[in-house]
C-alpha cells in the first residue's frame, strides 16, 4: 500500500482549533498570516511564494478563510484544503486583495498577526481592517513546536528517506573507488542524491505534496566544507579529504534532516580527533534533549564538549534548530533561546567544527522529543568505522 503522504481534513481541523484556542487566551478575535509556513500548516495549501497575496484568516469563532489570487483558486480546491476560498482578480488590482477579505470576515476588535508580516503588509491589513486593533500573534509559533501523531509519521518517513539518501552517496562514491572511476564532483553527487530522495517519493508515495524543495541539500568536501553553509561546486572528491553530506527531504510537507561526515582514505590523527570530538557532542547533545530542560540548556551541554577537547575555537554555530513545516524553525537550540523542551518537538542535533583550509566535522540527527527523551528520526551509523569510505 502505497504511503499517503496529504494530511486528513481531521487533522488540520484539530490544528485549527488548537490555534484558536491559543488566540483566545490572548484574547484576540482572529489571526492573519501571509507566511506561506503557517498557511500551509492551517489550511493545507502549499504554494509558490510571489507577490500576490494568499493569506490565511483564522477568527476565534467561526470558519477558516483562504484568501488567494483567482489564478490558485482551482490549486487550493484540488489540495482539498481546510478553508472556505476567498479569491481575488489579480495583484495588484483595481482594489487592493486584502480588502476582499475583510468585506467577507467577521470585523475583529483585537487581531493577531504573523511577526513575519511586512511593515507594507501591515498597512494594508491596518487599512482593510479599519479600526481593529492589530497586534503580533506567536500562537501558530508555537502551535507548530509540538507535532501532531500524524505529523511525526510525515516526519519519521522523511527520516527513512534520508537515510537511504545517505546510503546511495555512500555506495556511489564507493563504486567509483571500486571501479577505478572518477570521484564524482560535489554537484554530481547533490545532484544524485535529489534525484534518488524524489525518486522513492515518485514509486513509494500517493497524494505528494510537492514544494519547493523536496529531497537534497548540500555536499561539500575538503576545504570547501569548513564553510557550514557551502554550496556544492565543481570540486571532484579527492583520497585524504573528507566530504560532508548535508541531506534532508520534506514529506507532506514536512522537514527532516541527516548529515554525516566521511573520510576517504585511512584517517589522520587529526582528522580522527575531530571527528571524534564532534561524535562526543552529538551524543551528550542527544541526551541532554528532554522535556523541561531548555534549549540554552541543552547547548550548552553539547557544545561544552568541544571546548573541554580544546577545540571550542572552531565552533561557528549553535546545536540546532526546530523542523516541521519549515527545515529551521524556532525553537533554536542556541544559548540566547530559553524555550523549554516539550514532548512532541522535532529539532536537529548538529554540532560541528569547521577548520579553516582543512575540512568541516558535523553529525546531524532530527530528534523526537519524547517523554523518555530525544528519539533520533535518523539512523544512519556515526562510528568511527562507519564513516570511513576506504579509497
Amino acid at each position: 500500500m502505497a504511503f499517503r503522504q496529504r494530511l486528513d481534513a481531521a487533522v488540520l481541523l484539530r490544528i485549527q482549533e488548537r490555534v484558536r484556542r491559543s488566540l483566545a487566551a490572548e484574547q484576540l478575535d482572529a489571526l492573519l498570516t501571509d507566511d506561506p509556513e503557517d498557511v500551509a500548516y492551517l489550511t493545507g495549501f502549499f504554494h509558490h511564494p510571489c507577490e500576490r497575496p494568499v493569506v490565511a484568516y483564522l477568527p476565534v469563532e467561526g470558519e477558516t478563510l483562504l484568501l488567494v489570487p483567482r489564478l490558485e483558486t482551482d490549486h487550493a480546491e484540488w489540495q482539498r484544503v481546510q478553508a472556505k476560498v476567498v479569491d481575488y482578480p489579480e495583484f495588484p488590482g483595481t482594489v487592493e486583495p486584502i480588502s476582499h477579505l475583510a468585506r467577507v470576515a467577521a470585523p475583529p476588535g483585537r487581531l493577531g498577526i504573523s511577526p513575519s508580516t511586512s511593515i507594507e503588509r501591515l498597512a494594508l491589513i491596518e487599512s482593510s481592517f479599519h479600526g481593529a486593533q492589530v497586534t503580533p500573534s506567536y500562537a501558530v509559533t508555537r502551535a507548530r513546536w509540538v507535532k501532531e501523531p500524524e505529523e511525526l509519521t510525515l516526519h519519521r518517513e522523511a527520516g527513512r528517506i534520508t537515510d537511504v539518501m545517505l546510503r546511495r552517496g555512500v555506495d556511489l562514491v564507493v563504486d567509483a573507488v571500486t571501479q577505478g572511476s572518477p570521484l564524482p564532483t560535489e554537484a554530481e553527487l547533490a545532484a544524485f542524491l535529489g534525484s534518488v530522495g524524489s525518486g522513492i517519493m515518485d514509486a513509494e508515495h500517493e497524494d505528494v505534496v510537492v514544494i519547493g524543495f523536496r529531497a537534497g541539500g548540500l555536499v561539500y568536501s575538503g576545504p570547501n566544507s569548513a564553510r557550514p553553509h557551502g554550496l556544492p561546486s565543481t570540486h571532484r572528491l579527492r583520497p585524504g579529504e573528507t566530504f560532508m553530506l548535508s541531506l534532508g527531504c520534506a514529506v507532506g510537507g514536512r522537514y527532516i534532516e541527516g548529515e554525516r561526515t566521511f573520510i576517504l582514505g585511512e584517517p589522520s590523527a587529526d582528522q580522527q580527533r575531530y571527528y571524534e570530538a564532534v561524535r562526543a557532542a552529538q551524543a551528550v547533545g542527544a541526551g541532554a534533549l528532554r522535556p523541561g530542560r531548555t534549549c540554552a540548556e541543552a547547548n550548552d551541554a553539547c557544545l561544552q564538549v568541544i571546548r573541554d577537547s580544546g577545540l571550542g575555537h572552531y565552533l561557528q554555530h549553535r546545536m540546532g534548530h526546530g523542523i516541521g513545516v519549515g527545515m529551521h524553525e524556532s525553537p533554536w537550540l542556541e544559548d540566547g533561546d530559553p524555550t523549554v523542551l516539550q514532548e512532541g518537538f522535532v529539532v536537529s542535533n548538529e554540532p560541528g567544527i569547521y577548520i579553516p583550509g582543512h575540512a568541516g566535522y558535523r553529525i546531524s540527527d532530527s530528534m523526537q522529543i519524547t517523554a523518555e527523551g530525544a528519539q533520533p528520526l535518523t539512523a544512519f551509523p556515526r562510528s568511527l568505522d562507519d564513516i570511513v569510505v576506504a579509497a
